[in-house]
């Protein structure tokens, strides 16, 4: 499997073979009560050991070029998971400015009730990062692109900066995918998504995974068989199904994206375009050298008009919360992901109130575009 391309570890990377049928798939093993003698280690869901946890941590964990992963219930079980692994009271954490704001509202309203100190930064130039650690710092945690405004972070930069001082990165790379991006070849210790988004990919799947060295992500188990965040056979079933399918959905949505940011950039109705794709965005450099593809997501400002009644007229486009689905959804941050956040919180992180994050799925990119015009 080494030797694959990253394309066919999707399809082939980890699959278990049912000798008895020969067929293709994954066998689903439901059971949650598993025999126990002459076995060293007990097979049990909430230790992250039955074989659809294992298929599935394999083959995200081959995309990401890495030795070994870990499944959870959802995106959040694994950014917590992750963190609470390697903190404990007295620490401290460096994170990016432009978080998920699942993430920022865990981060502002739950680490220092572990007494865990932390500095979300004002700006992610590297040299802000390397100001920022201090002597208890143990953590680098960075999201790019970001949510919602598709913020570049130099990872391999940042990178560099930790491992000077022997602090462990962690990133998450939901928004880009593994298709797009692998941040564990620029020097990231432990690679984090929500496998909700663009590894599910169908709107039906709540998940979530932490990739990353074998001795690290064993110690991340020790935590979460106690922590207790972890992902039934079915669901593993339904997201090593769709993860086959991952690069041909991704390399669609690239396309259609970049097509639609090309259209909207310019036009009399909107402010200003969020994409990393776009040569005068202000990342373009640095993720044209650290991705493979731009990316499926992209946010803008409605210059003119209210953004409810926009969206009500749309035909196509449907406003929906979470992302990274084969249909092309949209929603206002200020009302989803980050409305846990005050207005000037909001205000501080760049998210305005007319800011509309459109994720953009595998339709015919002139019906989408269509749509858009005429909710104009």
């Amino acid at each position: 499997m080494k030797n694959l391309k990253p394309e066919s570890l999707a399809v082939h990377a980890g699959t278990r073979f049912d000798e008895e049928t020969k067929g293709t798939n994954t066998p689903i093993y439901t059971s949650t009560s598993f025999g126990y003698l002459d076995i060293d280690t007990p097979v049990y869901p909430r230790y992250f050991n039955t074989a659809n946890q294992k298929a599935l941590a394999e083959k995200i964990a081959a995309m990401e070029k890495t030795e070994d992963g870990l499944v959870f219930s959802s995106g959040m079980a694994a950014v917590t998971t992750t963190l609470l692994t390697f903190l404990k009271k007295g620490d401290h954490v460096v994170f990016q400015k432009g978080l998920y704001g699942g993430t920022s509202n865990w981060v502002k309203n739950w680490l220092e009730r572990f007494g865990i100190e932390f500095t979300i930064l004002e700006d992610n130039h590297p040299q802000s990062f390397e100001k920022a650690i201090r002597k208890n710092s143990k953590i680098i945690y960075i999201e790019t692109p970001s949510n919602p405004l598709l913020r570049i972070t130099d990872i391999e930069a940042v990178a560099e900066v930790a491992g000077s001082y022997g602090v462990l990165t962690v990133m998450d790379n939901t928004f880009a995918s593994p298709v797009n991006q692998n941040p564990i070849e620029l020097g990231i210790d432990l690679v984090l998504h929500s496998a909700t988004k663009y590894l599910g990919g169908h709107g039906d799947i709540c998940a979530g995974v932490t990739v990353g060295p074998e001795f690290l992500i064993e110690k991340i188990r020790s935590a979460g068989l106690n922590f207790g965040g972890s992902l039934n056979a079915l669901m593993c079933h339904l997201l090593e199904r769709s993860i086959k399918t991952l690069f041909v959905r991704v390399e669609k949505q690239n396309k259609n994206a970049g097509e639609i940011a090309q259209f909207l950039s310019g036009h009399p109705s909107i402010g200003k375009v969020y994409y990393p794709g776009l040569k005068n965005s202000e990342g373009y450099k640095i993720a044209k050298k650290q991705m493979k593809g731009f990316g499926g997501m992209l946010s803008f400002e409605l210059q003119k008009g209210k953004i409810d009644d926009f969206q009500r007229k749309l035909k196509l486009i449907k406003p929906s919360v979470s992302l990274g689905g084969v249909e092309t959804i949209i929603c206002a941050p200020a009302l989803t992901s980050h409305r846990h956040l005050s207005k000037e919180a909001r205000r501080k992180e760049g998210i305005a109130d007319g800011l509309l994050r459109l994720s953009v799925g595998i339709e015919n990119v002139e019906d989408l575009i269509g749509d858009i015009e005429q909710a104009f």
